[in-house]
């Protein structure tokens, strides 16, 4: 994945949800995420830093007959003891011409070592022990995802999209994420606009808002741009609309890798890839073009939306199309025994030149964007807030001499005694989930309910979320 774009200041973009009638953010026991200004009434000597992930190996070589380099639009998913990996393989007519393509999937138990299973479900080449789980209409950018629906039949516990020459997209469904069928002839949406179904579409159940979202590329004024639409049965959809991006400018988003963060599912998080028609790194690659991904987030369930990956020092990922982000976060275990379990997203890199292959990188759970500060310390005030729970509970990381200490304060921004800063002893280290704790203890029980502020004073240090529980 190379560098990933660390910008000193994070705009908040995204709608907020629902407050209460006085302006109180009902917390409820929810985790909440640094990831926008949310919950931030304001900084002083801090800034919102997005983080970068680590690249790790390669987690897939797209070398078989079927799948060649312009292998995309891929998806990762957990379901259970297994994690799939879904993604178009194709044969070439020429270095940038599908002849033919498929929709592939491979199988892993944990995330970083991936296998090609022999399903024996599509011909190729007169064979059919390979990993092809579709060959029809729609694998061309075939999207598949897990429902999670209460009232989904078993059935169709796996559904997907997929598109026909641009212009009509068709929902598919599965009992086991394998054997597909096609949910009905008719496609579920027909285009009205140029291009508007020409990448990975894709749709998740909404367990937050209860429904459907269905995530579209189309060109608006000619450019890539996104649309999203809603539904309560995945055939009958809302009409799509355009994602509001704020303040941020026109840019040509190919993709959109919009997902549910697991562990706050009421925040959706996108991976957009960025390409660049214009520019060209590789002299050799037939076609201009070079592209990275970016990081957006929303609160309003996908009506408006931020910045994630650089391509780096690498060439292989320097070519047209590359750095395109897999649709889907998978909690992995670490690769030292002692550390606590990371975050894997995936990339791909070398597409059209080849051998295409994908890329696992690692993040800190929740660790997209810190609040920081420097050894100089600064601090961070929370708007009001209504919260249920015992403890708080932070994620934080510290150096040796850099330390983070937390004061609670009244609707008024008063500190509330029993949990002043001078109460509060000095954290210091690197934990997912450390208890806060003052000189009387952990027990916050007795503000549940009430309206409160968060003071926390930082020195040397980040801190990523926070969660009252208990």
């Amino acid at each position: 994945m190379g560098e990933i774009a660390e910008s000193n200041q994070v705009a908040a973009l995204g709608a907020v949800l629902p407050a209460t009638r006085r302006g109180v953010i009902d917390l409820g026991s929810r985790l909440e995420l640094f990831i926008d200004d949310y919950l931030i009434e304001r900084l002083r000597g801090t800034s919102l830093v997005l983080q970068s992930p680590t690249p790790r190996e390669v987690a897939m070589n797209f070398t078989r007959p079927w799948e060649g380099p312009g292998c995309a639009y891929y998806t990762v998913l957990r379901d259970g003891d297994i994690v799939r990996l879904y993604y178009r393989g194709s044969t070439m007519k020429s270095r940038t011409v599908a002849a033919h393509e498929f929709a592939c999937c491979a199988e892993s138990q944990d995330g970083i070592r991936w296998a090609r299973p022999k399903l024996d479900l599509c011909e190729f080449r007169g064979t059919t022990p390979n990993n092809i789980v579709w060959d029809g209409v729609g694998s061309q950018n075939f999207t598949p995802y897990r429902d999670t629906n209460p009232a989904c039949p078993p059935s169709q516990r796996y559904k997907a999209l997929g598109s026909k020459a641009k212009d009509a997209l068709f929902a598919f469904v599965s009992p086991d994420g394998l054997s597909w069928k096609l949910l009905r002839r008719r496609p579920v949406i027909k285009g009205t606009l140029p291009n508007m179904f020409d990448s990975q579409n894709l749709a998740f159940w909404d367990e937050e808002r209860g429904h459907y979202v269905m995530f579209l590329r189309c060109r608006r004024d000619g450019v890539r741009n996104i649309m999203v639409c809603t539904s309560s049965d995945f055939v009958n959809w809302t009409d799509p609309q355009w994602v509001d991006f704020g303040n941020a400018p026109s840019e040509e988003l190919y993709t959109s890798a919009t997902v549910p963060y697991f562990r706050a599912p009421h925040i959706l998080m996108g991976f957009p890839m960025r390409f660049l028609q214009g520019r060209k790194k590789i002299a050799e690659h037939p076609y201009p073009g070079v592209s990275d991904s970016l990081f957006m987030t929303s609160r309003d369930g996908g009506k408006q939306w931020l910045r994630f990956l650089r391509p780096g020092p690498m060439p292989e990922r320097w070519s047209q199309r590359t750095n395109m982000m897999a649709w889907g976060i998978l909690e992995t275990a670490p690769e030292l025994s002692s550390m606590p379990t990371e975050l894997s997203l995936y990339s791909h890199e070398n597409y059209a030149t080849g051998p295409c292959r994908l890329r696992r990188h690692t993040l800190r759970i929740d660790g997209f964007v810190a609040v920081r500060a420097p050894s100089r310390g600064g601090e961070l005030h929370t708007k009001a807030l209504r919260f249920a729970g015992r403890e708080l509970v932070i994620n934080h990381a510290t150096s040796a001499a850099g330390s983070v200490r937390v004061e609670i304060r009244d609707a008024a921004d008063k500190p509330i005694p029993g949990y002043t800063l001078r109460e509060c002893p000095e954290i210091y280290g690197d934990e997912i989930e450390h208890s806060v704790n003052w000189q009387g203890g952990s027990d916050v029980s007795r503000l549940a309910g009430k309206a409160v502020r968060l003071r926390f004073v930082l020195k040397d240090a980040d801190l990523f979320s926070i969660r009252f529980r208990g």
